[in-house]
């Protein structure tokens, strides 16, 4: 990802590159993700890790993340002997772009009071014009 907000407007972004840029997330993140909205049913950190070719614990870092930021949601499923698993499925888009509206509402307001500030700061006081007649 560029560093300054100059270069990352000269580059070409897409839509799943709004994980990054909102959440920092990582690209596996980010793989992690569009699995779980292809798949079909939700899915178990296990059948995830699959599915990325990662390590189990190394997929399980990744659904924290994304839990994390609100980008998956994870539910309980009993066994009928007793015990429980988790699965998890993708957040409503709806919902994850409202967050990052609301996010990025925030961020442009708090950059117009630091542009604000900068001006306020940095401001040059009137000169005196110098009288031609001297």
């Amino acid at each position: 990802m560029p560093d300054s907000m100059s270069e990352q407007l000269r580059q070409d972004m897409e839509c799943e590159g709004l994980l990054e840029c909102f959440h920092g997330l990582k690209e596996l993140d980010k793989e992690c993700f569009q699995a779980l909205v292809e798949a079909e049913e939700p899915m178990t950190v296990d059948e995830l890790a699959e599915a990325v070719d990662r390590e189990r614990s190394t997929a399980y870092r990744a659904v924290q993340r994304l839990l994390q930021t609100g980008f998956i949601e994870k539910e309980q499923v009993n066994y009928e002997q007793g015990g429980y698993y988790h699965v998890y499925s993708p957040s409503d888009p709806s919902q994850i772009t409202d967050d990052m509206q609301r996010m990025l509402n925030d961020w442009y307001a708090k950059m117009g009071q630091l542009i604000q500030e900068f001006e306020t700061k940095y401001e040059q006081p009137d000169s005196v014009p110098q009288s031609a007649e001297s």
